[in-house]
């Protein structure tokens, strides 16, 4: 399977085609998250992680801002659209200073 780019993402979200779920909607609002924020951190955004082997699209976790707050965005792409499958705020009690790796269990 193939490593998504953050370039194509992107493109796919500036020509409307990332979608997401009634589920994926409704945790967006709940945490507080609009498609601004979205838009905001994907533009500004690196992948961190990469899951090539997801299913039904490999996906990935990119890290971006919005107001210059934190916020990873888990997308899957099959290269024609993507998905948005979750977005929050990281905790940084989970993640590292720059929230760009995992803390392990302590």
């Amino acid at each position: 399977m193939k490593e998504l780019d953050i370039l194509e993402l992107r493109n796919l979200y500036k020509n409307d085609m990332v979608f997401l779920t009634s589920h994926c909607s409704l945790r967006l609002e709940q945490r507080g998250i609009t498609e601004d924020d979205i838009e905001s951190a994907l533009n500004s955004g690196t992948i961190i992680e990469q899951y090539p082997e997801d299913y039904p699209w490999p996906s990935c976790l990119i890290l971006g801002y919005s107001d210059n707050r934190p916020l990873h965005i888990c997308m899957g792409s099959n290269g024609e659209a993507a998905k948005l499958i979750t977005a929050y705020w990281p905790n940084p009690e989970k993640w590292s200073a720059d929230f760009k790796q995992r803390k392990e269990n302590e």
